[in-house]
């Protein structure tokens, strides 16, 4: 197989260094594993099951919430914000959010973000 042309720009030791990377993205997702116990033992809830474009759910466990949601779409995505989270902190993302509306996700496209709340 051929080298691809751009692999002088996308290789393991550009990721390495960006650190907005996907390399430290999924570095950053394995270490919210170890330091949340929701993102292990928490309830699942399905939310959105018939949006095509914004995955979305929350982790329960204890008083912690976790609501993550990713927009699996090019383009810019919105849906309604589920009850009580509008204002939740944002413990992670993978881009530029866009500006959040009220009562409404709003997510580039390709975004992932997750939300924590304490109820």
């Amino acid at each position: 197989m051929p080298v691809n042309p751009d692999h002088t720009e996308v290789n393991a030791e550009a990721a390495l260094a960006d650190p907005d990377s996907v390399y430290h993205h999924y570095r950053r997702l394995v270490a919210l594993r170890h330091q949340e116990p929701v993102v292990v033992h928490g309830d699942f809830t399905m939310l959105l099951p018939d949006d095509e474009r914004i995955y979305a759910f929350t982790r329960r466990y204890g008083r912690t919430v976790l609501l993550v949601v990713g927009n699996f779409t090019g383009d810019t995505a919105s849906a309604v914000m589920p009850a009580g989270w509008d204002g939740a902190e944002l413990v992670m993302g993978n881009g530029p959010s866009v500006p959040p509306r009220p009562g409404r996700l709003v997510l580039a496209p390709w975004e992932a973000r997750v939300h924590r709340r304490t109820d």
